[in-house]
């Protein structure tokens, strides 16, 4: 009986033993696979440095540095190298408005008026919730700006209060770093502190997120990464701005890859904030029409393949970033570059496929067209872009910089590639009050992917044209 036990027993232990080695060799097939496929991408998007992890149901399958985070001291990437956060910053900036809520010095339904007394009588309609949401309707202050000039927390008020509104409070989306520069604003009025500050106390040290900070040009800062940018081909350093411009809340931090780990974990936890401000942060925009818009605060709420990804990214001085996360799947990729003209998208993307196959970019294949009479609309709508006749009139929304920049950009690309073939309808969707059509074109010898927007009046809100 005893030996009969001991045998069972032993061929127990031999069983686990086998279970464990075989589990060890696939996680380290996969990290491998990761690891190749970051080191493709980065040769590919030629990227001096990139800090990548990859976290599954709570574990950290791979993070892990690449290349080089300053290229005139030859330092490597690893995973304490901090990054500047660029718009990803926006999560956080809702954290700290967020916990005002909660103190009971804010309420998401407040007048911003209240807190910006001296702004544009205007702007009365305007809630804490529309600056959070981007359907403040605010106008844009990038390309307006003067990023070489310092400016007190007042003088960047002045300026967005001298900025038209686009639209009337909660009528559209329309991303804005103004916006979130006055949340900045508003929480280091409300708090007394600077909102770096309230996020350092509430968020960073209490999410074990150690070296996360604000940007500052005089401060040493241990293992600070360099932006780079390329210029006909040849790597070159960020440009400069004052330092007042890397304190707003549109996206001025510091994090490295370890921090960022950290704050994944206090996501995944809802930490640091109730349950209710947690629903209000990760619930899609509903505009006046009652239609929902897939952004939160500081977070994008999609759909891929029907699961739901939330996700940011960021761009700012020589640097990119990107922070994905596969709800259902409880999947999340982080992915931080020092160079302005990479994309942290495919990294992400291309990882998340590797962990999970379903969670794949589903490729953009010809659908039926149910609406022949609007395709033709935007088939015209590109041959007046060539031929530079495009009406004005048949516009809406649109940026300011759209007729001065990107139609010229536009037309000579378009000129110079040749005719363009038939257009081939590859999605077609609403988001918010917008019908959006999605084409691929052939352009010559390039294959063009053509977004166009319509508001419910028919005139257009987005015309883009992109590389396939």
């Amino acid at each position: 009986m005893r030996a009969s036990l001991r045998c069972l027993s032993l061929s127990m232990v031999f069983l686990v033993g086998l279970l464990v080695s075989s589990a060890a060799s696939a996680h380290d097939s996969l990290r491998e696979r990761l690891d190749a496929f970051v080191r493709a991408e980065q040769k590919r998007q030629k990227v001096p440095g990139v800090a990548v992890a990859v976290v599954s149901r709570g574990r950290v399958v791979l993070a892990k540095g690449y290349g080089l985070s300053n290229l005139e001291h030859q330092v490597p990437v690893t995973t304490d190298t901090l990054f500047q956060s660029g718009s990803l910053g926006k999560q956080f900036t809702a954290m700290a408005v967020m916990l005002q809520v909660e103190a009971g010095r804010i309420a998401l339904s407040d007048s911003i008026t209240k807190y910006f007394p001296d702004a544009p009588a205007t702007w009365a309609p305007i809630t804490i919730r529309h600056l959070l949401t981007h359907t403040a309707g605010i106008g844009e202050l990038d390309g307006l700006i003067d990023v070489r000039k310092d400016y007190t927390d007042e003088e960047l008020a002045q300026f967005i209060y001298g900025l038209p509104l686009d639209f009337p409070a909660g009528l559209r989306w329309s991303y804005s770093n103004s916006g979130y520069v006055l949340l900045g604003l508003l929480v280091n009025r409300v708090a007394g502190t600077s909102y770096v500050n309230v996020l350092g106390e509430h968020v960073f040290t209490p999410a074990r997120m150690k070296t996360a900070r604000g940007i500052s040009e005089e401060d040493i800062v241990p293992n600070r990464a360099a932006g780079y940018r390329m210029l006909d081909g040849v790597v070159k350093n960020q440009q400069w701005v004052s330092p007042s411009l890397n304190t707003t809340g549109d996206g001025a931090l510091y994090f490295s890859l370890k921090d960022l780990v950290a704050w994944d974990a206090a996501v995944d936890d809802r930490a640091l904030l109730t349950k209710a401000s947690w629903r209000d942060i990760l619930s899609p925009a509903k505009l006046n029409s009652g239609a929902p818009y897939p952004y939160g605060f500081g977070w994008v709420l999609e759909e891929r393949n029907g699961r739901p990804v939330h996700q940011h990214t960021g761009a700012w001085q020589g640097f990119k970033s990107a922070f994905f996360r596969f709800v259902e799947d409880d999947v999340s990729v982080i992915v931080l570059l020092n160079l302005a003209d990479a994309n942290p998208e495919p990294f992400a993307n291309g990882l998340a496929a590797i962990v999970n196959p379903a969670l794949a970019v589903p490729p953009l294949e010809p659908i039926p067209d149910l609406e022949p009479e609007l395709t033709a609309r935007c088939a015209t709508l590109l041959e007046q872009m060539r031929e530079g006749t495009l009406n004005p009139a048949e516009f809406a929304y649109v940026p300011w910089w759209f007729f001065s920049e990107a139609v010229p950009f536009y037309q000579a690309l378009l000129q110079r590639l040749g005719p363009s073939g038939p257009l081939a309808l590859v999605k077609r969707e609403v988001r918010g009050d917008d019908r959006v059509s999605t084409y691929l074109v052939q352009v010559g010898p390039m294959s063009l992917r053509y977004r166009v927007a319509l508001i419910p009046d028919g005139r257009v809100s987005v015309f883009s044209l992109s590389p396939n």
